[in-house]
């Protein structure tokens, strides 16, 4: 998700606000339908309908509940249509304030998933082209017995919810995943929502620079990892209108946690917001949330700056802790009221960075993994 843990400022957060019932057309041919969101930093998520002669494409179609979805049937009627017009669901990336929507249209509609080739959920079954068969999933689980699949199992039945194993981060904290409140609350979603949420496989994988038609006109793909390993923008030339996901947001950054497949993923995030700044002929940028803007290398160069300031104050927190884990790193980096799993896999994050610039040095101690900086 696009959650930011930066600290204030004096300027309006657009990504804040709450979602709009008004459906608007953005860019030639492409109408957004906000869809509420309660998450932090985040108050909506834009989905982004584009017709043509067989109904309606969508560009992520928001989280899984049912709040999301009466949202979306709402916005869809203001375009005279409804989800069962809805032929093909394009997913950004693999956040489930982005897919969280899609797996639902597939079962219900046939709609089409597509995806970068990369997506995945922790719910994946063992074969994509049985994405409705949950008893297929695989068998993931790490060596502290996390295991997602006991996860989809109390979600879908009425058992008593016995308390779910945190997963082990790569630094030695833990990952939260749900607990009995939250899948609790999950339960009172209808069946074909959750079996959804549980089995958004695409039924077609993107490479980077393929195309995809949507709205009768093209489309190019480009994989722009950092945020997530798998994210997807779109680019269609002859508009100028860029679909940036997460990737490029108008007044906060995405969240960059080192959870992806990368060994560095700033480093990638870095090459992919240079990649998008140099698209030539770009005139509108449609965020996953916010605003639509004009200019993108600005933008984008702005949340490069920000980052750098980031690696800049690491070195300088380094030069008064010393050797130190990544919390306590975490802990001065990111105000108390950040503090959390978040905090710690963005500094994570930057920390294999600066590790492997040659600007850090790490260890191992007793399960945890200990940074020293070049101050």
């Amino acid at each position: 998700m696009a959650e930011t843990t930066e600290p204030p400022e004096k300027i309006e957060r657009q990504e804040k606000l709450p979602a709009s019932d008004e459906v608007t057309e953005v860019a030639p041919g492409v109408l957004r339908i906000q869809l509420p969101i309660f998450l932090p930093g985040l108050g909506h998520v834009n989905c982004y309908a584009i017709e043509d002669e067989n109904g309606v494409a969508l560009i992520d179609p928001g989280l899984p509940g049912p709040d999301s979805y009466e949202a979306l049937t709402k916005g869809l009627t203001q375009l005279d249509a409804t989800p069962d017009d809805v032929h093909t669901v394009l997913v950004t990336h693999s956040h489930p304030d982005h897919f969280g929507g899609a797996g639902r249209l597939r079962i219900a509609n046939g709609s089409e998933i597509v995806a970068h080739e990369h997506f995945r959920t922790i719910f994946d079954p063992k074969d994509d082209d049985s994405a409705e068969l949950l008893d297929n999933r695989a068998p993931v689980t790490d060596p502290d017995g996390f295991d997602p699949g006991r996860f989809a199992e109390y979600l879908l039945s009425d058992d008593d919810i016995p308390d779910l194993p945190a997963r082990k981060s790569p630094w030695g904290g833990t990952i939260p995943f749900p607990g009995k409140e939250e899948i609790q609350a999950m339960r009172t979603w209808d069946e074909l929502t959750k079996r959804g949420f549980l089995t958004p496989q695409p039924t077609r994988r993107l490479v980077d620079s393929e195309t995809i038609k949507l709205g009768r006109r093209e489309w190019f793909a480009l994989h722009t990892p950092g945020h997530t390993g798998d994210h997807l923008c779109l680019f269609e030339p002859e508009e100028g209108i860029l679909l940036s996901g997460d990737h490029v947001l108008p007044t906060i950054t995405p969240h960059i946690s080192g959870m992806t497949p990368s060994d560095d993923a700033l480093a990638d995030f870095f090459a992919g917001l240079d990649r998008v700044a140099q698209l030539d002929g770009v005139t509108t940028v449609l965020p996953a949330h916010g605003h639509p803007f004009t200019d993108v290398a600005g933008r984008a160069q702005a949340i490069k700056d920000h980052h750098a300031e980031r690696l800049d104050h690491l070195e300088k927190i380094a030069g008064e802790l010393g050797e130190s884990d990544v919390i306590s790193f975490s802990h001065q980096l990111f105000q108390e009221r950040s503090w959390g799993a978040m905090a710690e896999s963005e500094t994570y994050a930057h920390l294999e960075h600066l590790r492997i610039g040659g600007r850090a040095h790490c260890r191992h101690d007793s399960g945890k993994l200990l940074y020293s900086l070049d101050a």
